[in-house]
């Protein structure tokens, strides 16, 4: 889009008040405008709490055709750019709501952050997390300073007895909304790329449910200068922010059925603040498929040594997945957001991911059970380069002539091209083999 008024007044035109949902009554949302000085004021307040992170050029770069530098908000303390928004959110608290203390009921990067900043300013903070959270989040979030207490088998469970708590002690709970306050201390993400960027040409952003990182750098980037494009991308399993732009209003009807892959992310929008703000200032929301996400979290930790989650990830793979064709030959930045990957998961998505990559196969051959040709198997792999991961024999079920047995061989490779080699090597010998296609 095209911004052809002055930038105070097109975020006073985006911000118009509009009455929060009734549910949402922990914390007053300031529906006033969000001011390029909110931010500026957001980002000295807080500067000795968050990293200052890098916003380094990526070796990626020559395999995509542009300049790619990546905003490395994984680097915070709690792994996620959250901790922007939640330590300004703390700071401009009451002391005497400082002094009572917060809660809070998610096993969220949200939550993590507040435990953690809430911890080093001395507030009290109690986090509540139902009884089927990964004992690895409850960990973490002790280790963070917070009173953990397990309650209930759902969400909304420990939801409602946290507010619950909060009526009864005079507790702030707090959710992640879109107050002007929050929206301004992850405004400073954008800040701090136009510094250590010059000459930008566009900044892609993770959106989906909480666009709050989104909006909130999309102020500062376009009022420092319009014409840089302010991308955002969700996944296509759930597009959220594309549908609510489209009705003009959140909708909360998609749901994940993948959330613990997809993280924050996955959730629906949370405000009409953000959501305007989005509609106004983005130029541009692209869907990106789970396969896409996958090779991107591969692409990091192979270039960037950046173990990352999709949320973290879903922004580079909108370039992976070749759905910005304009930013050719442009400089970018991407910003890395979120690096909170359960480790049980870590492994499953680079297992997948090299197998979509066409760098991870199978194949099933039936060989003769006489000593030597088993190596004879061996020798064309090794002659090919090709790593073998796992090699199986089947000997009860085969039904094939007698004293023969069946190999399955899982093997790694260096690209498509080798994989390509390797099966017209196997198929030259055995012409029977039968490769498992992804």
């Amino acid at each position: 889009m095209k911004i052809v008024s002055r930038n105070e007044e097109l975020l006073r035109d985006a911000l118009s008040c509009i009455p929060q949902p009734s549910s949402r009554t922990s914390l007053a949302s300031c529906n006033r405008l969000i001011r390029f000085e909110d931010i500026s004021a957001a980002a000295f307040k807080i500067q000795c709490g968050v990293q200052k992170t890098p916003c380094m050029y990526s070796r990626l770069s020559k395999q995509y055709g542009m300049d790619i530098y990546l905003k490395k908000e994984f680097l915070q303390y709690t792994g996620s750019v959250k901790e922007r928004g939640v330590l300004y959110l703390l700071l401009s608290l009451p002391q005497e709501q400082q002094r009572k203390g917060v809660i809070v009921a998610s096993d969220s990067n949200f939550s993590m952050a507040v435990a953690h900043h809430a911890s080093e300013l001395r507030v009290p903070v109690f986090v509540i997390l139902c009884t089927s959270t990964a004992p690895a989040r409850v960990r973490m979030c002790r280790d963070y300073g917070a009173m953990v207490i397990s309650y209930g088998t759902t969400g909304k469970d420990s939801q409602l007895h946290a507010r619950r708590l909060a009526q009864e002690n005079g507790y702030l709970y707090l959710e992640e909304e879109d107050s002007a306050v929050y929206l301004s201390g992850l405004g400073t993400v954008g800040l701090e790329m136009y510094e250590q960027v010059p000459k930008l040409d566009a900044v892609i952003f993770p959106a989906g449910g909480h666009c709050g990182l989104l909006a909130g750098s999309a102020a500062a980037l376009k009022h420092l200068n319009p014409h840089i494009s302010v991308i955002g991308v969700e996944s296509e399993s759930f597009p959220v922010l594309q549908q609510s732009l489209k009705a003009g209003h959140p909708n909360d009807d998609q749901a994940c059925n993948n959330h613990h892959f997809y993280g924050d992310v996955s959730g629906v929008c949370f405000g009409s603040n953000s959501l305007q703000l989005t509609g106004k200032l983005v130029d541009k929301v692209v869907v990106v498929r789970e396969e896409d996400i996958l090779i991107s979290m591969l692409r990091l930790l192979e270039y960037e040594r950046a173990t990352v989650d999709a949320e973290g990830a879903i922004g580079l793979a909108a370039l992976v997945a070749g759905k910005l064709p304009e930013l050719k030959g442009k400089r970018v930045a991407v910003v890395i957001c979120s690096g909170n990957l359960e480790l049980h998961l870590l492994q499953q998505c680079i297992a997948r991911a090299l197998t979509l990559d066409n760098r991870v196969c199978r194949f099933s051959l039936v060989i003769s059970d006489c000593p030597g040709d088993m190596s004879k198997l061996l020798e064309i792999l090794a002659r090919e380069e090709a790593r073998v991961l796992e090699i199986k024999q089947e000997r009860t079920l085969v039904t094939s002539e007698l004293f023969t047995v069946e190999v399955i061989c899982t093997v790694e490779t260096r690209d498509k091209i080798h994989t390509a080699q390797l099966r017209n090597a196997v198929l030259e010998r055995y012409p029977t083999a039968a490769w498992t296609e992804r």
